[in-house]
């Protein structure tokens, strides 16, 4: 359970956080969220596809890591095989608040950085440091900062380019039956891909619509990326005949 708290370079100015790519500190993650900001860096190394939520009925993206949970196929033992880790992945064990405050008056909010003090990356002796010796923010924790930006800024622009996609009737579900080299039989179901069938019928004022939006270059990326699902398959028959 995740046990978050407003960062501090009073109670956690020795706090250290382990960036090292490991199961045991959460990277055993079979799927990552992403946002079609990500979704350039992401597509020559991560098929990317939809999952619809249960609860609330909306979609949004991942970058696929496995086919089964508990299952990183981009985790080693000597860390993760690819050169672009999701930042989803990467700004654990961080995450984004809102802190109230009254300035002249008026009531605002400002974003803040809240840390996971229960997480396993964090600890006293070991990684990277959150605060300079007297006090400052160290290059690490900007950085971080500059992340949880970005993630913010890509959520909020992943809702309406998903409404987009809906709207336009883009996303249908897809399955994939994979037979691994040692006979095993694999169904990935459950996600969704862009259609590429009704892409092509679109009108080019429709197809100029997404381009304006910023989100016809994204749908594009997306496509493109489920050639990655080889890279996945390759690794599972890789391990499989290691065991």
């Amino acid at each position: 359970m995740t046990n978050a708290v407003l960062l501090n370079n009073v109670e956690h100015g020795d706090l250290r956080v382990n960036a090292e790519r490991h199961a045991a500190l959460g990277d055993d993650a079979w799927f990552a969220l992403t946002f079609p900001l990500e979704f350039r860096a992401l597509q020559g190394q991560y098929p990317i596809f939809f999952q619809k939520d249960a609860s609330s009925g909306s979609f949004f993206p991942l970058a696929l890591l496995g086919f089964q949970p508990g299952e990183n196929l981009y985790l080693r033992e000597d860390g993760w095989a690819a050169s672009y880790v999701p930042l989803t992945i990467r700004r654990e064990p961080f995450l984004i608040g809102r802190q109230d405050f009254v300035e002249d008056g008026v009531q605002k909010s400002r974003r803040v950085i809240h840390i996971d003090i229960d997480n396993p990356r964090v600890n006293r002796e070991r990684g990277e440091p959150l605060f300079l010796e007297y006090g400052g923010n160290s290059p690490y924790l900007d950085s971080v900062a500059d992340m949880l930006d970005a993630i913010h800024r890509g959520i909020e622009q992943s809702e309406k380019f998903v409404r987009a996609l809906q709207v336009n009737g883009l996303l249908e579900p897809f399955t994939l039956d994979v037979t691994l080299d040692n006979g095993e039989a694999n169904q990935l179901k459950g996600f969704y891909t862009i259609d590429e069938e009704r892409l092509r019928g679109m009108s080019a004022e429709d197809l100029d619509e997404l381009h304006r939006a910023g989100f016809l270059e994204a749908i594009y990326m997306a496509m493109a990326s489920q050639s990655q699902l080889r890279r996945l398959i390759d690794e599972k028959n890789r391990r499989l005949s290691v065991q």
